[in-house]
């Protein structure tokens, strides 16, 4: 009977040290995913699989690579005045100041758009948060776009800020815009002098 007794605390605490030494290893495993550095490079990673430069863009576009569909989630009023040429309209507002609360009608939209390439969208501004929300919105439906490193302010009216110096001369933001319903056709270039000295 003593033998028995012995044998079944063995077991017990063999199941409790596993238990304490699994617990603890989980610990030290979340505390090193959680580490600056851990968090650091889970930034980087996030950042390269989910921005879009324009200058890499931009580049597409002059050599005709459509590789990519890229959407403007403004108005369809602000999309008709002008957008990036190409770019398709999924409005993600009612109208220029009203946030749409129509989220399937989204979802249903970009649910069509083919699989085989990068869906990129773009809102306002480099720090407009539409982009980021109907992204977060995709994911949770898993449809996974990406997102353009600037907005159409920056595109349209601030060409220079983003572009380098050397550039200024050799592009025009309006090369690369389109007012209108559709989409519009971006022009090829015989000679891209995008990112030529230097890379980007």
């Amino acid at each position: 009977m003593e033998q028995k007794n012995v044998v079944v605390l063995m077991l017990i605490a063999s199941v409790l040290f596993g238990a304490i030494g699994g617990a603890a290893t989980s610990l030290a495993v979340l505390n090193q995913e959680n580490s600056e550095e851990a968090l650091i490079k889970k930034f980087y990673l996030t950042e390269n699989a989910v921005l879009v430069s324009p200058h890499s863009l931009r580049i597409k576009m002059d050599k005709g690579i459509n590789d990519y569909i890229l959407v403007d989630l403004r108005s369809k009023e602000e999309y008709e005045e002008g957008h990036i040429v190409g770019a398709i309209n999924i409005p993600a507002y009612d109208d220029k100041a009203t946030p749409t609360n129509n989220t399937a009608r989204i979802i249903a939209e970009f649910s069509k758009l083919p699989k085989d390439k990068d869906i990129i969208v773009y809102c306002y501004s480099t720090s407009c948060m539409t982009g980021r929300k109907i992204g977060k919105l995709l994911a949770e439906n898993e449809i996974y776009v990406k997102h353009l490193g600037i907005g159409w302010n920056e595109w349209r009216y601030y060409w220079n800020l983003w572009n380098h110096p050397w550039e200024f001369n050799t592009t025009n933001s309006s090369d690369y815009i389109v007012s209108g319903k559709e989409p519009g056709v971006p022009k090829i270039k015989n000679e891209s002098t995008v990112c030529a000295v230097g890379g980007c």
